[in-house]
């Protein structure tokens, strides 16, 4: 199961130096939608500059490409900042984005949900957070796996959305044509 090696891989050496992250993008919709074939696990990171040697050693060279620490310090200090981190036996990837003082990520942090996977708990950004984020992505690229993860978690996980938050967020973050081709749908 990808997913799951995917958590392994990126998600548990987190957990274990007590990092700050959400999962979200496509193993978060699938967690709360259908499944899909993804290789790849989007996380949203705290990474303080005076822990990034730590982050660097959770990830050894030998057997993962991370940015060198220049680019790291640069990428955290950044609203949105991104970077990979790629499992080279694999080819499966992390893509990472930091977290500073963007509302919406610290919303997401706020209301984060956790999934338990063999006995470890993984961080899951809300439901909310992963639609506002696909709704972007959308808008961005127009790739309709997006709307179909968002039409997935509304239909799998109705239960679990505030509607009401979403539709704040929706408006926020000026989605609200997005939204219109995600109820039309």
């Amino acid at each position: 199961m990808p997913e799951r090696d995917l958590l392994e891989l990126f998600v548990a050496p987190l957990n274990r130096e007590g990092f700050r992250y959400l999962v979200s993008g496509s193993v978060a919709a699938m967690l709360y939608g259908e499944p899909r074939i993804t290789h790849d696990v989007d996380l949203l990171l705290f990474l303080p500059s005076d822990r990034i040697d730590d982050f660097v050693r959770l990830f050894p060279e030998n057997d993962y490409y991370v940015p060198p620490a220049t680019v790291l310090v640069t990428e955290s200090h950044r609203e949105r900042g991104q970077f990979n981190i790629i499992h080279s036996a694999s080819g499966l990837k992390a893509d990472a984005d930091t977290a500073r003082s963007d509302t919406l990520h610290l919303w997401a942090f706020r209301n984060q949900r956790s999934y338990k996977l063999d006995g470890s708990e993984v961080h899951i950004a809300p439901p909310e957070y992963v639609i506002i984020r696909k709704l972007e992505y959308f808008r961005e690229g127009g790739s309709e796996k997006h709307l179909r993860d968002i039409r997935s978690i509304l239909q799998m996980s109705a239960d679990l959305v505030d509607r009401s938050t979403l539709n704040d967020w929706i408006q926020t973050q000026h989605l609200a044509k997005e939204w219109q081709i995600v109820k039309s749908g």
